[in-house]
């Protein structure tokens, strides 16, 4: 028995949301996914996510959202995470928790609608990344927490170097059904299912403006480079896109099977 996870890259600002809302059911028509899963951290404005915008996103069809280094961007979601400690939002397991820690949980154990059981782990790199606790021994600490019995094993690795996701990829292999990249918004060309059966890309790529620079207005991004200055970052809003893989795998064994990108204009 096989079973199809869709996992859209992050999503950002209002672009992003739109093309979610307008794409993803003509996905789930062509491709019947048994989980949807997406990175939301951008999700508002570019940068964070609100507690209000975590229950659209639910609401549109995605059954867990991940995040990254920007999900402490809006205050809000503090005590969001705090309340829903065990709720469909995710922060990277690798900040440091516990009393008076970082909020919120980086391992959902969930099952589709079908009934397949599944964990979703969320892991940040620490390369030009702020300096937390190691991912590949938190990536270890919470495989030990999941069930024998669930198979099917996906992975958000929130980096930056290519280099650490690609070592992430191959650390895991054989013991993930998937390792997927996010955080450049840069989709790269080089999936694969890794000799060990684990589905593997370094980056899904944004679902947002791509007449950008990485979501944000072209002008002012180019002019922080040229004059150094404080400058205001607004979301684009041309070449809006959803892009992100679609991974198959044995359900019984949990390794993939293929993996494939997918990316449709808005």
């Amino acid at each position: 028995m096989t079973g199809k996870i869709l996992f859209i890259g992050d999503i950002f600002g209002q672009p992003g949301r739109r093309a979610v809302k307008e794409i993803l059911p003509r996905l789930v028509e062509e491709y019947s996914p048994d989980l949807v899963l997406a990175n939301g951290e951008n999700a508002a404005a570019g940068f964070g996510i609100t507690p209000a915008l975590v229950e659209e996103l639910l609401g549109l069809g995605i059954a867990v959202l991940t995040s990254g280094n920007h999900i402490w961007d809006k205050k809000e979601i503090l005590p969001y995470l705090a309340d829903h400690a065990d709720g469909r939002l995710l922060r990277p397991a690798n900040y440091p928790s516990g009393p008076g820690q970082a909020p919120g949980h980086g391992l959902y154990l969930g099952r589709t609608r079908a009934g397949l059981e599944y964990a979703l782990m969320n892991l940040q790199g620490r390369v030009f990344m702020p300096t937390i606790d190691c991912p590949f021994r938190t990536a270890d600490a919470l495989l030990q927490q999941v069930p024998a019995g669930v198979k099917l094993r996906i992975l958000d690795m929130h980096a930056e170097a290519t280099s650490e996701k690609i070592a992430m990829g191959w650390y895991l292999d054989g013991r993930m059904t998937a390792v997927v990249g996010t955080h450049t918004h840069v989709p790269t060309a080089d999936e694969a299912v890794l000799p060990g059966g684990t589905a593997y890309i370094t980056d899904l790529g944004m679902t947002g403006p791509y007449d950008s620079v990485i979501g944000i207005d072209k002008a002012s991004v180019i002019q922080r480079f040229l004059n150094q200055l404080p400058a205001r970052f607004d979301a684009a809003k041309g070449d809006v896109r959803l892009a992100g893989v679609l991974i198959e795998a044995d359900v019984d064994t949990g390794r993939a099977l293929s993996i494939q990108r997918v990316m449709r204009k808005a």
